[in-house]
């Protein structure tokens, strides 16, 4: 385990940071119980903004408390999955449907970008991970122009839940994956070229709910 030393002691925030983004990047994996005197060690803080951070990662559900147990890094189920691609689903669709008339030619110009970059082949680790950093850019250009902070906030939560999903896909046909996701993801742009929202709101469904699906396979029910 790999963790970066803190440079102040009473760091709350930098250690909640810290502990989310090593939930995130698999530094911590999915099941892996939590020793937090050894976390506050290699951080250099005390056990306090430790456990406080732990809290809140709990109140998230990338932590499981378990009582007379230990603390562990959430495993999702596929229930869990489905309902938060249902939740997420929603809220995309509300925020783009919001930012449909906010979309400046800049940022249609960063979506044909981000499909570009996307369209690369990924065969390595390096390549999967930059594939998946550009999705995530796609996604949130859509709800970052809808200008509704707590919206924003909410589908942020989501997508840490989602993260933790595709830590547990080991394996995944990506030739097959990212031609489809290329051509869902241009029909979406090519709605917001065009103005259309009921086009725009369908195609991003469609794109989420089949999304939510292929990360459902091998997940426990």
């Amino acid at each position: 385990m790999e963790l970066t030393r803190l440079k102040r002691q009473r760091a709350s925030d930098e250690v909640y940071l810290a502990l989310r983004e090593g939930v995130l990047t698999q530094v911590f994996r999915p099941g892996e119980r939590l020793n937090v005197d050894d976390i506050a060690e290699k951080l250099g803080v005390s056990l306090t903004p430790v456990r406080h951070a732990i809290q809140q990662l709990a109140v998230e559900g990338l932590i499981e408390i378990q009582p007379r147990s230990g603390t562990y890094v959430a495993r999702l189920s596929a229930r869990d999955v489905e309902e938060t691609c249902e939740i997420r689903c929603a809220l995309e669709c509300q925020a783009a449907e919001a930012a449909l008339a906010r979309f400046s030619e800049a940022d249609l110009a960063l979506f044909d970008d981000l499909l570009r970059r996307m369209d690369r082949p990924v065969t390595r680790q390096r390549e999967r991970t930059e594939h998946e950093l550009d999705n995530l850019r796609f996604h949130r250009l859509i709800v970052e122009r809808s200008e509704n902070r707590r919206l924003a906030e909410m589908y942020e939560s989501l997508n840490a839940h989602l993260q933790i999903a595709r830590l547990h896909r080991h394996s995944d046909d990506w030739a097959a994956r990212t031609a489809t996701e290329s051509a869902e993801h241009r029909e979406i742009v090519e709605a917001i070229r065009a103005g259309d929202s009921e086009r725009l709101r369908l195609s991003l469904r469609r794109h989420i709910l089949r999304g939510g699906k292929s990360l459902t396979a091998g997940l426990p029910e």
